[in-house]
């Protein structure tokens, strides 16, 4: 009974990919930054191959481990572009981004929906802009609407001023807006608590993805009756297409042991996880010592995780982009995914972000992947 792991370590870059520099990207190492300037210890991620991965001194890999990196073949830097190359999805183009703001034909039809103005409609850190913004929205319902160097549509709300319900019904009004040319990868709803001046972000957070433009290795195991569980925003970003289970945790911890119960429990099929706070805790916030604290988490965790393995098995853990914390951008960073697995052919392999999909879908069912990737077993 063959069981697939992958767990992507949201925004663990592992190096600047051959076109960075024209992402503005040249010198992004996430991972690499971050082990040298805090110099934390990851012995279990080492045994992976991590430092063969990195380039770094951190100690031989064990002889059963696969490692190295993969890179993004498709146009952007973001998490659904990554996630949807990993299970044979790539993209010919990027999605829309919006340096000056959203235009008034999606701004106005938006205020149509929601029966008000909005506040802010800039790139915006999202910590900072509920800060500037958190009175006058309190004060007068507007909705704070902010982006990124990504290709998003982030609406931010005080729970006690816009219900989270309500705030949920706005952003899925806005996804059905945001379409055609100005079809964003993501709208994200932001709720927000706390009094002026101490406004902090609520784990209630959700993504309304676009869907795939075509079928992904998650709809061909489905297709087969081959169980898929997603973990953390999994579901959300493949709008729950060929999710069996959808384990929606909002942070590294509850992530991780979410996997855990997991790995105790499922009898076959693909686990697929996403820890996101290395994104959206530390590295948007160029939190070094955190970003370093999540990775010595995660270590701990792959020792208990390698013990639940069962013959026939595989782990895989990689990145879908990187967001490195060491550098004065606080957005995403075009690199190469990290590559550390166990159950594959062993030894170093440098492929593409596809492989993953097309290993797991072979693993899985036996056949041939017809979907883009090269089977890393």
């Amino acid at each position: 009974m063959t069981r697939v792991f992958v767990c992507v370590l949201d925004g663990c870059g592992a190096g600047e990919l051959p076109d960075a520099a024209a992402y503005g990207d040249v010198g992004a190492d996430t991972l690499g930054h971050v082990l040298r300037r805090s110099g934390v210890q990851l012995p279990h991620l080492a045994a992976l191959g991590l430092g063969e991965v990195v380039g770094l001194p951190l100690g031989a890999p064990s002889p059963e481990a696969t490692y190295g990196r993969l890179a993004e073949r498709g146009a952007g830097k973001d998490t659904t572009t990554g996630h949807w190359e990993m299970m044979g999805v790539v993209l010919e183009r990027p999605f829309p981004t919006y340096p000056g703001g959203f235009p008034p034909e999606v701004m106005e039809p938006f205020a149509r929906a929601v029966g008000r103005g909005a506040l802010g409609n800039r790139p915006a850190s999202g910590t900072r802009i509920i800060e500037e913004l958190g009175d006058e929205h309190c004060a007068t319902g507007k909705p704070i609407i902010y982006t990124s160097a990504d290709s998003v549509f982030q609406i931010a709300c005080h729970e006690e001023i816009v219900p989270v319900a309500e705030l949920y019904r706005w952003c899925e009004a806005a996804r059905g807006i945001l379409t055609g040319p100005h079809a964003v990868g993501r709208v994200i709803a932001r709720p927000f608590a706390g009094a002026p001046g101490h406004y902090v972000r609520t784990p209630r957070r959700r993504d309304y993805s676009l869907e795939p433009p075509g079928p992904t290795y998650l709809d061909l195991l489905h297709e087969r009756g081959v169980p898929v569980v997603g973990v953390g925003k999994i579901g959300e970003i493949f709008v729950q297409r060929g999710v069996d289970v959808d384990d929606h945790t909002t942070d590294n911890t509850l992530g991780i042991a979410a996997c855990t119960r997991h790995l105790q429990e499922m009898d076959r099929g693909l686990l697929f996880a996403n820890l996101v706070d290395f994104d959206q805790a530390w590295g948007h916030r160029n939190d070094v010592d955190g970003f370093a604290g999540g990775l010595k988490a995660v270590d701990a965790a792959v020792a208990g995780w390698r013990r639940l393995l069962r013959p026939g098995d595989a782990m895989i853990l990689c990145a879908d982009h990187g967001v490195d914390p060491t550098t004065p951008s606080t957005d995403h960073s075009r690199e190469y995914s990290p590559l550390m697995a166990l159950g594959l052919r062993p030894g170093r392999y440098d492929g593409a972000q596809e492989d993953i999909g097309a290993t797991a879908f072979a693993l899985l069912t036996g056949e041939e992947p017809p979907l883009p990737g090269t089977v890393m077993a």
